[in-house]
């Protein structure tokens, strides 16, 4: 019993994951569409993304680690977990 259950666990996280991982991954485009939109558009000074590059830089490297700390608690190499993370990110 404790066996199917981890089973489904793992194929509903991995269905989760991938479902947040495609919307992240949308939402991501589109800003970088509106924010090359409204640079295009004047709105936006080159520069505004200079330093939105080096607040990435700053805080990029501790949200990698946040995330590596966070992925040990994930069973990634699981059958089940990667079946779920796909169907996720194919139809979320």
């Amino acid at each position: 019993m404790g066996s199917i259950a981890s089973i489904v666990l793992a194929f509903v996280l991995g269905l989760l994951i991938g479902i947040i991982v495609k919307r992240v991954i949308s939402l991501g485009l589109l800003l970088l569409a509106l924010i090359l939109l409204l640079m295009a558009l004047g709105y936006i000074h080159p520069s505004f993304t200079a330093t939105l590059l080096k607040y990435l830089q700053y805080y990029g490297p501790k949200a990698l680690e946040e995330a590596e700390r966070i992925s040990s608690l994930i069973p990634y190499s699981s059958v089940f977990f990667i079946l779920g993370f796909i169907i996720g990110v194919w139809k979320g």
